[in-house]
């Protein structure tokens, strides 16, 4: 690519705050810049103005002390766009008087570079700036009315919506446009008569928005939404243990251990209370598996208990529960808020069903907390991918996948399944299992696992996938930092966007009603 400043030395390139000193550089700038439109310049009250009200918006960009180019913007209530408006109606006739500072979006009033300087991409960088300030002032994001300057050498052969659809496919090029969008700006309407005098364009306009995905709501309560989130697994050691009291006194140890390290969640594994059937081992695998079921109320009320008391929200693992004369295999949310919450194993294994009478459960959902939306699923269901983009669906940042695996083929399957989970629905992962042997307990007699927590593969993370991993077939707590605002990038400006780009024309995933 050859630029206008092949031959000139740049030894300096910065973003500036214009002043009102600066007026004569900027009107000079702006008559180059827009050459084929008549007085197509701001007057020296209109910079005044706009410096008066809200400096931190308009800067200039200069190579060489000598300005480059200029981005001017006010900010604006998001209501004022939902409708049509033109550029005389939302600068307030040229006033500047729309510009609402208690506002939620970012409007941008103008951006030009000197032709001498274009091909630096400098129109990026003011562009870059824009979105600073946009996520400093927390704003939802950034809006204006992008001009289609070459669409006059189609108008007699296309509308403009087609115009446009031609651009986005690369099948015509627009300078303006195709520079817009590679800014991650989308297309939400056309409007027409936007700007008088835009020959070029046709008066016609694209309203074009940039997200800020930092944005946050403004909030009457007193905890803040956490960013990042410590997650604290369990690599629980099966053992011999007299009764629930003992049991429950090992639980309490490593809730103890991870809040300690000021985690927010503390995942058990599945059937992690298995010791318990040993009392029963002289029943068959049916009548033992529900005896253990008599424990689950109590184990549940526990574990409320200590998420409160430790000021740590609990997962479970799972647990079998009889309901209705029926055997599943559930799990409970403890809040440390004090609330309770259950999840079901949906899917359960052909061993489970044969040896154990396990039912499958209806329930799917993803659990609301202080953390932001959380989604549970048990051992099997993770190898079940539509679970999980249910769960992403409805808003899920990090997948917990308590599971029980006997052998490493066992265990290999449900991690596999979790570190594809991940990238598929671009959320965290964590599974934490059983390690150790069960001797005394029929059906339950050997254990693999290693915990790990799983990210998506971009360059904002691991780029094997693994945000870190416990020993594995060892008792040991893992403790793990995730960043939920990563996610959020990762979802708008992904190297690849698995969420957003599905083909939901093609095919869907329903989650049926009850």
């Amino acid at each position: 690519m050859t630029t206008n400043t092949e031959n000139c030395s740049i030894e300096n390139i910065e973003i500036v705050f214009l002043r009102t000193v600066d007026y004569e550089e900027i009107k000079n700038a702006m008559i180059e810049s827009y050459s084929n439109m008549q007085n197509a310049y701001w007057k020296e009250h209109h910079i005044n103005t706009l410096n008066d009200m809200f400096p931190e918006g308009q800067v200039g960009i200069k190579i060489n002390n000598e300005l480059a180019g200029c981005a001017l913007s006010i900010i604006v209530a998001s209501l004022k766009l939902e409708g049509k408006h033109t550029y005389r109606e939302i600068t307030g006739d040229y006033s500047f008087s729309t510009h609402n500072p208690k506002g939620d979006t970012l409007y941008g009033i103008d951006v030009f570079i000197r032709p001498k300087y274009r091909g630096l991409r400098l129109g990026r960088r003011l562009y870059d700036y824009r979105k600073e300030l946009c996520e400093k002032l927390n704003l939802k994001g950034i809006a204006f009315g992008g001009r289609i300057p070459e669409y006059h050498e189609y108008s007699n052969k296309m509308t403009p919506r087609e115009y446009i659809d031609k651009v986005r496919k690369k099948e015509i090029h627009d300078p303006v446009l195709d520079f817009q969008m590679s800014n991650d700006f989308h297309p939400v309407r056309i409007i027409r008569g936007y700007l008088e005098g835009d020959l070029e364009s046709q008066e016609y306009a694209l309203l074009l928005e940039w997200d800020n995905v930092y944005y946050e709501h403004a909030s009457n309560k007193a905890v803040s939404n956490r960013k990042i989130v410590r997650l604290g697994l369990i690599q629980w050691q099966m053992r011999f243990y007299k009764n629930l009291d003992e049991l429950m006194q090992q639980a309490e140890f490593f809730v103890d251990a991870v809040s300690g390290y000021r985690s927010d969640f503390a995942l058990f594994p599945e059937f992690f209370h298995a010791p318990l059937m040993a009392e029963y081992n002289h029943l068959s695998e049916p009548e033992a598996i529900r005896k253990l079921a008599e424990y689950t109320e109590d184990v549940v009320k526990r574990f409320a208990e200590l998420a409160i008391s430790y000021n740590i929200n609990i997962i479970t693992g799972s647990m079998p529960e009889m309901m209705d004369d029926q055997l599943y295999n559930v799990g409970y949310v403890c809040k440390r808020d004090g609330g309770t919450e259950r999840y079901d194993k949906i899917h359960v294994t052909p061993d489970e069903a044969k040896v154990w009478g396990l039912q499958g459960g209806n329930s799917l959902q993803t659990f609301d907390t202080d953390c932001g939306k959380i989604g549970i699923l048990i051992c099997y269901d993770i190898e079940f991918p539509e679970l999980s983009r249910i769960l992403a669906d409805e808003g899920m940042n990090i997948l917990f996948v308590p599971f029980l695996t006997d052998t490493q083929n066992g265990y290999s399957r449900v991690r596999n399944c979790a570190q594809a989970r991940a990238i598929e629905n671009e959320c965290y992962v964590a599974i934490a299992g059983n390690v150790g042997n069960l001797p005394k307990v029929h059906n339950m007699d050997i254990q693999y696992a290693q915990a790990v927590v799983f990210t998506p593969c971009d360059f904002s993370f691991p780029s094997n996938g693994i945000k870190a991993e416990a020993s594995p077939n060892t008792e040991m707590t893992l403790i793990v930092d995730v960043d939920l605002d990563l996610l959020k990038e990762l979802n708008m400006y992904g190297s690849v966007r698995n969420l957003h780009d599905r083909r939901t024309d093609i095919y869907s995933i329903i989650k049926r009603k009850k």
